[in-house]
């Protein structure tokens, strides 16, 4: 059993993208669920599938298209986990990053759902900083 969806979500993204996998299965919540649709309307994956369990399958998962360049670089250069299960950290939003001077994305896990920094930023609103991505 995994205890840090989170960091297991980030992980398995970042390893099939070394691998040159063209799609990764996540295991289904909907907080990675969220996560991964900001992921995609910020462009770093191509789309995002819900894919029901069927036979041996006990639990829903999410089916996700990777996105490479031209010449097969990933659309993802960094990913890292900041908020972690033994230490949160939570930011108001005057205090919140700006990932490689705006050139990345933060995730924030917001009263009003999984937003970037930027979104954030303009709807005046904090939170607890889920991630990093470049």
């Amino acid at each position: 059993m995994v205890t840090d969806s989170v960091a297991d979500l980030l992980t398995r993204v970042r390893n099939a993208q070394r691998a040159g996998h063209k799609t990764v299965s996540i295991p289904m919540s909907k907080l990675n669920k969220a996560i991964l649709e900001v992921f995609r309307s910020e462009g770093y994956v191509g789309s995002v599938d819900v894919v029901k369990a069927e036979g041996d399958q006990r639990f829903d998962t999410i089916r996700v298209y990777l996105k490479y360049d031209d010449i097969g670089r990933p659309a993802i250069t960094e990913i890292k986990r900041i908020s972690k299960p033994g230490r949160r950290v939570y930011l108001t939003k005057d205090k919140l990053p700006k990932v490689r001077s705006g050139l990345g994305v933060a995730f924030i896990s917001t009263s009003q759902g999984v937003v970037t920094d930027r979104e954030a930023r303009k709807r005046g609103i904090g939170g607890e900083i889920l991630a990093s991505i470049f």
